[in-house]
């Protein structure tokens, strides 16, 4: 039967009474009034000694008796039929165990440098890297385009065709337009009529995802069933994929990720190289390791798309947003995905909203999801306009930013906390106002994400005789520290260490969990743990109750300690358990929908960006970043703060330096490593704060969000207007690069 709870809800300690009607076998959710031992601080990670030692075992360091090595063969060109693929030699070179070809017919479209064509398997990686320079192909070139202005045009050479080589369609694909009460005349209208108006283009880079560990998987197919140990996001994913492509019932296939090295949201699906690396296996009857190099990751395992917008923002006198109109093109060559109006529709409080946004397609390797999809490049353009039109009405920008989220009352706490902890107020009102050759600047700006979570997760905990506690659950850790927090739970409700509870994750024969993507992962998985902790404590109640010769109601459990309501009797953790039947019990639990819908759909934070422009060379050095930011009730301090500097680091990196270089005479990157592909570095780091408000909406039994998305969207953005407040002039293209702020500054 459900039951009725009151819970206190709100804004750190600015709480309102509201009541939920919660299933009667569920723990009353942890609201504002709860100050919990564990949950809220910093608890250091339980997987930090295995990092730190060399114990963790990654993808890569899978050894199994008879293991062989696998290898792809990619195209050199961007554009071409493939007409004839000859194995002959390859197949005869000795240590080689299977050759496989792509194509399932002839001819067969390459549409990028780097595409499949065929793949072998040896003894030897040196065996394998041999065998595949004896396959050979033989291609017929085409026309191709790799870049984005050039795929719009009306004659620009088409990304596909059918398999004879006859063009079917144009590069565009579908134009998405979303309005928000008016036609695209009407927002003209609008924006014409504002007292104040901006309008400006911005540009955005491609940006490869470039993970410590690169994409790879351990096939080992043996007699009906198939292991996988994968470097993935998603372990259920990669099983359902693999399972699905080769008519297997799932469960005859086991996806193992016990530790993987980032992946940002490349590695959310099984991937071409999975599929791969089982046939080769399946034909060699040996266990396949087929892990891509550095140069592969670049060239085809996803990337964060480019962007072309044009962003329009008007405004009354007093400052409040009359109309947004965004129009954004972008290419995820031969993929799709490139959308990035999600902040200019989701952030600001503004009736009138147009957004247009087309997929180009281009001869390149295919975008992938890249931690919160679409926003960055949105945030660029939008958030520099935003200040921009600040400065043209003469209104501070964050009194600007103020002004038009007035309704989001998350958004006003973060913005009081950013004004005390950051020194805003103090800054210099005016752009470029220092004098010298080095200016500093200040700049902030807005993020956005959303509360997502999936249905379905499914722990088991397990209570032993000895006191041991042991929960399991098919989660992959992606390296957010996923355990920590879940061991965190459990001590919490059974009045133990994190420490005493051991955490088995990152297996399919374990427990049904989602994908972690789009920070789904916390807010999925822990109402699920918390459950299941609180069903094992009411059976050791009862368990304990008995011994004691008392009523259920009348015990209770405090810092692992069973006592009777008036303490005249006590039982400690091990004397309880050592009285379990049978040696152990298992209890499960499973993650449902929330208790209710929270009015708050959205993830909110506030960045500041302290600069240094060198304006006579075009250097620029991020000094200082405050990150302001909600995530529902804080699990764990320290993980989060990992989340943040993580994703704040990746931002800087992406405002400043990296950016995918295609020739355009030959289609191929020019920097397919960690050498010319720049990325930043511990020198380039800067001093970052941050600071979590505690928002506790008690819409599940943890109250969790996630927070792996919002620190790395307005990064740039805080940046570029950084950049502007130093210079005092607009940088509207990333990487903001030497030469790009000497071009902006007039001094190339």
């Amino acid at each position: 039967m459900p039951r009725e709870e009151k819970l206190y809800v709100g804004i750190n300690k600015d709480l309102e009474e509201i009541k939920v009607t919660i299933p009667d076998a569920d723990p009353k959710p942890w609201d504002g009034k709860d100050d919990l031992k564990y949950m809220g601080k910093k608890i250091p990670r339980i997987d930090g000694i295995y990092k730190t030692t060399g114990r963790a075992k990654y993808t890569f360091d899978i050894q199994i008796p008879g293991m062989i090595f696998g290898k792809i063969i990619r195209s050199p060109y961007p554009a071409a039929m493939v007409t004839k693929i000859d194995t002959s030699q390859a197949e005869k070179l000795s240590g080689v165990r299977a050759v496989i070809k792509v194509p399932d017919k002839l001819p067969f479209p390459v549409r990028f440098a780097g595409q499949e064509v065929a793949a072998v398997a040896a003894d030897s990686e040196h065996i394998a890297e041999e065998a595949a320079n004896l396959v050979k192909i033989e291609y017929e070139q085409r026309p191709f385009v790799t870049n984005l202005d050039e795929a719009m045009q009306e004659n620009a050479p088409l990304v596909y065709f059918n398999d004879n080589g006859n063009e079917q369609t144009k590069n565009m694909r579908d134009v998405r337009i979303r309005p928000r009460n008016g036609k695209s005349e009407d927002f003209d209208n609008l924006l014409n009529g504002s007292d104040y108006k901006v309008e400006a283009t911005y540009r955005t880079q491609v940006q490869t995802h470039s993970p410590i560990e690169t994409h790879g998987v351990v096939a080992k197919w043996e007699e009906d069933m198939l292991t996988i140990w994968a470097s993935t996001q998603g372990t259920f994913t990669v099983r359902d994929q693999v399972a699905d492509h080769f008519d297997i019932p799932k469960s005859n296939v086991r996806v193992i990720t016990k530790f993987m090295g980032g992946a940002f949201g490349s590695k959310l699906e099984a991937g071409i190289y999975s599929i791969l690396a089982v046939k080769l296996s399946r034909q060699a009857k040996k266990p396949v390791r087929l892990m891509l190099n550095r140069k592969e990751e670049q060239l085809a395992a996803g990337n964060r798309p480019n962007s072309l917008q044009t962003i329009s923002i008007g405004s009354t006198k007093e400052g409040k947003i009359t109309c947004i109109k965004l129009k954004s093109y972008g290419t995820a060559g031969i993929g799709t995905g490139t959308s990035t109006s999600g902040p200019a529709r989701s952030i600001y409080d503004v009736e009138h909203i147009y957004t247009e946004e087309a997929d180009v397609y281009t001869n390149a390797g295919p975008g992938a999801p890249f931690r919160a999809p679409g926003h960055p490049q949105g945030i660029f353009a939008l958030e520099q306009t935003i200040d921009e039109l600040a400065y043209k009405i003469g209104m501070d920008p964050l009194e600007f930013r103020r002004k038009n989220t007035a309704s989001d009352k998350v958004r006003q706490v973060e913005y009081d906390i950013l004004v005390e902890k950051s020194g805003w107020s103090k800054r210099n009102t005016k752009p470029a106002g220092d004098k010298g050759v080095i200016k500093t600047g200040i700049g902030l700006a807005n993020s956005v994400w959303y509360y997502y979570y999936d249905t379905g997760t499914h722990v088991s905990l397990r209570v032993n005789d000895d006191g041991s506690v042991h929960l399991l659950n098919g989660v992959q850790d992606i390296g957010g520290g996923i355990g920590t927090p879940m061991a965190m739970i459990v001590a919490e409700e059974l009045g133990l260490k994190p420490a005493d509870i051991k955490v088995t994750i990152g297996d399919t024969e374990l427990g049904l969990a989602p994908a972690s993507g789009g920070s789904i992962t916390t807010p999925s998985v822990t109402p699920a743990v918390r459950n299941a902790a609180y069903y094992a404590k009411q059976r050791l109640l009862n368990l304990a109750a008995a011994q004691m010769e008392a009523e259920v109601k009348d015990v209770k459990l405090n810092d692992g300690v069973f006592m009777t309501l008036d303490s005249k009797k006590q039982m400690t953790w091990k004397e309880v358990t050592s009285k379990i039947s049978g040696g152990q019990f298992t209890v499960s639990a499973e993650r449902f929908s929330d208790y209710y819908e929270t009015e708050r759909r959205t993830i909110g934070g506030i960045q500041l960006a302290e600069v240094a422009v060198d304006t006579e060379t075009g250097s620029i050095k991020v000094n200082r970043m405050v990150a302001v930011h909600d995530c529902g009730r804080p699990m764990n301090r320290l993980t989060i703060q990992n989340q943040i500097n993580g994703g704040i680091i990746q931002g800087i990196s992406y405002a400043l330096y990296e950016d995918r270089i295609l020739d355009r005479n030959t289609g191929i990157m020019v920097n397919p490593n960690l050498e010319q592909y720049k990325i930043a570095g511990a020198m380039d780091v800067p001093v970052i704060e941050s600071h979590i408000i505690d928002l506790n909406l008690g819409q599940s039994s943890t109250g969790a969000i996630g927070v792996g998305e919002p620190a790395t969207i307005p990064t740039v953005g805080a940046i570029a207007n950084a950049v502007y407040h130093a210079i005092g002039v607009r940088i509207r293209e990333i990487p903001m690069t030497p030469s790009v702020v000497l071009k902006a500054l007039g001094k190339v």
